[in-house]
């Protein structure tokens, strides 16, 4: 079954997302460089060797958290770098053996910088995974496979690219911006699974949102998760503009949010932690809202997390770090034959 992860995108150009100096200098993983055969270096990323007389194909194995200010903060994900194409078989088992919210499969695509790319969570593959993205994007970007400061994806999705804008990572995707909620019936399903005083209700061709009076009442929202089951999308974006509300420092810290949200999964109610996709729809909103751009949106999950926006032609563009925070082998017998 195919799903569409919630935290999306691609590489873009500009300085629109440049962070601050000295931002997070002391945060990003720095490796010496180990480079696929195809993607402009000596070294090979996957080798085979012998133990106890079974011959075994290991891979670098990373955990990164994406869209995340500092750590233990944003959407983790593991990366795998392979040298070759995988079987069919090979990504539904290593997402299911790894159980991260995703887990991003990438090898080299013929050309220097270039990459194809697949994602995997538990139980089946992504059409489009952002966080996915960003973190495969900072374990190649460290390890020096960039032409200049870009990497391209080919993805199943189409083409993606990342691209380095200081300690952040910059990515482009189509612009995803709601239109008010026609179906009246609908929207008193919305109101119904939020039980809170809702002040517009918008929806996209992948999720409903709505939009709350307060910072607060998206902090503290709790969703009738059976009213929310029934709703026809893939998901639902609560969201409130970011103000100076009495007794409310705490809600957004000191930090620059414009916007916060959270993001909840229809099919199970469960809670997104940092959804990049959903801010193809919320940047656009608050940006005609707020008359300005970059912003920058919070997103108000267990762990947190910042997505900067701005608008690009067609295309919204999405900035965030990534910190990698463990690396490590992946082992499997060759005789398994998934990845030969």
């Amino acid at each position: 079954m195919r799903q569409v992860c919630h935290a999306c995108l691609g590489g873009v150009p500009g300085e629109v997302f440049v962070a601050e100096k000295g931002a997070g200098a002391d945060r990003r993983s720095r490796r010496p460089a180990v480079r696929a055969a195809a993607g402009g270096g000596d070294d090979e990323t996957v080798t085979t060797e012998t133990v106890t007389k079974e011959t075994v194909t290991t891979a670098r194995l990373f955990q990164v958290d994406a869209f995340a200010p500092g750590p233990f903060e944003g959407n983790s994900a593991a990366v795998l770098v392979l040298q070759h194409e995988p079987d069919d078989e090979f990504g539904p088992a290593i997402g299911a053996e790894l159980n991260q919210p995703a887990t991003a499969v990438v090898w080299p695509a013929g050309k220097p910088g270039r990459f194809r790319l697949r994602w995997f969570t538990a139980t089946g593959e992504l059409e489009l995974c952002g966080h996915g993205t960003l973190a495969a994007a900072r374990v190649l970007l460290d390890d020096g496979h960039s032409v200049g400061d870009r990497i391209q994806f080919d993805t199943c999705y189409g083409p993606l690219e990342a691209q380095s804008a200081g300690e952040w990572i910059q990515l482009r995707f189509p612009n995803l911006a709601p239109e008010p909620l026609a179906d009246a019936g609908l929207a008193d399903a919305v109101r119904a699974a939020l039980s809170v005083p809702v002040t517009e209700i918008l929806r996209n061709d992948l999720d409903v949102m709505a939009v709350l009076d307060s910072p607060a009442a998206v902090r503290d929202l709790q969703p009738d998760l059976g009213t929310l089951r029934e709703l026809p999308f893939r998901g639902l974006i609560v969201t409130a503009e970011r103000e100076d509300f009495a007794g409310e420092a705490d809600i957004v810290a000191d930090d620059t949010a414009d916007f916060v949200s959270r993001f909840f999964h229809v099919a199970d109610g469960t809670e997104d932690q940092v959804t990049g996709s959903a801010h193809c729809a919320l940047g656009p909103y608050w940006i005609a809202r707020l008359g300005r751009q970059p912003l920058t949106g919070r997103q108000l999950s267990a762990r947190g997390g910042l997505v900067r926006v701005a608008l690009d032609g067609d295309d919204v563009l999405l900035g965030g770090e990534a910190l990698v925070v463990a690396e490590g082998v992946w082992r499997l017998p060759v005789a398994n034959k998934l990845i030969l």
